[in-house]
């Protein structure tokens, strides 16, 4: 399922709105998304750095606060949320509002508070602070992930990780791209910018990457049937970055997770030349609001032909 820019919209003067989206606005997070657009080029790449500049600001809001000391709690699903995943997230909220207002956004902390926006052709993913178990261990490996969604695939993805001062960023038809960021920088300061390119499947085996607190049985079995040169340990969307960067080869995740966890890192990788699917090879569709945004499972390639090889 092919992504394309062409359809989300970015200032008010350009919006065009269909029947359907002529309803009343129930409050934030609660406007369709049935909008239309043709973004030129340059168009583009400046929302590209408009969410750049968001998801640094984030960051900046995640480093303020102190691992050790952060107030936290206990969702219902078990997972921590800390007061720095609610300071990014209302920070994050309140651009988008102002750099894409109308489009809908659906939010991690807000989703599980109920906030469940109407959807239409293009949305945004949020999640953030992905990885907060590992920011409470005092890792590095956390991230924030925005996404623009359109056609029910991953168009936009940027993927901050506050304590490298460090984002990677791809929009389809564009490319990838890794640069260097202080959090709370504007993206004219990025230094050492470099083109993201996957590389092809190295004849010696293959590196996966796996999850540092979410590894399954049917992820580890998959794993471990695989010719491989070694395994890395990772926590958050860094591991759709490493095999965007050449890192790695294949990240396999065979248990459920949420949109918003993986659709910055699935653009990311997608616009550098590699590929997210299913387990089955079926393409991965995103604002499946009937499954509460649930996503049974997946495999990431920085090779797209290597999951071919591998049923040779």
């Amino acid at each position: 399922m092919a992504a394309t820019l062409g359809a989300c919209p970015r200032r008010p003067a350009v919006i065009h709105r269909t029947d359907s989206t002529r309803q009343r606005n129930h409050g934030p997070n609660r406007v369709t998304g049935d909008l239309r657009i043709d973004l030129a080029a340059p168009a583009a790449a400046s929302l590209v750095d408009d969410l750049t500049a968001i998801a640094s600001q984030a960051a900046a809001a995640i480093q303020r606060v102190a691992p050790a000391a952060a107030a936290r709690r206990m969702k219902a699903d078990r997972s921590p949320v800390t007061e720095a995943d609610e300071a990014a997230e209302a920070l994050i909220l309140d651009a988008l509002a102002r750099v894409m207002p109308g489009v809908p956004v659906v939010s991690e902390e807000a989703a599980g508070h109920g906030a469940h926006p109407r959807l239409g052709d293009c949305f945004i993913m949020v999640d953030p602070l992905d990885g907060t178990r590992e920011f409470l261990d005092g890792r590095d490996d956390f991230t924030v992930n925005i996404a623009v969604v359109a056609g029910g695939a991953p168009a936009i993805g940027i993927v901050a990780a506050p304590a490298h001062g460090r984002i990677w960023r791809g929009a389809a038809g564009r490319g990838g791209e890794r640069l260097d960021l202080a959090p709370g920088a504007a993206p004219a300061a990025a230094r050492n910018v470099t083109r993201l390119r996957p590389r092809p499947r190295p004849p010696g085996g293959l590196v996966a990457m796996v999850s540092r607190s979410h590894l399954d049985p049917r992820t580890a079995a998959f794993v471990a049937g695989l010719p491989q040169a070694g395994q890395m340990v990772c926590g958050s969307s860094l591991k759709f970055c490493r095999l965007a960067e050449g890192s790695a080869d294949v990240y396999p995740r065979l248990a459920p997770t949420r949109e918003w966890d993986i659709a910055a890192g699935h653009a990311v990788l997608a616009a550098s030349g590699g590929t997210v699917t299913a387990p089955d090879g079926a393409p991965l569709a995103y604002g499946r609001t009937a499954e509460d945004f649930r996503v049974p499972g997946f495999l990431a390639w920085a090779d797209p032909t290597a999951a071919t090889a591998l049923k040779e």
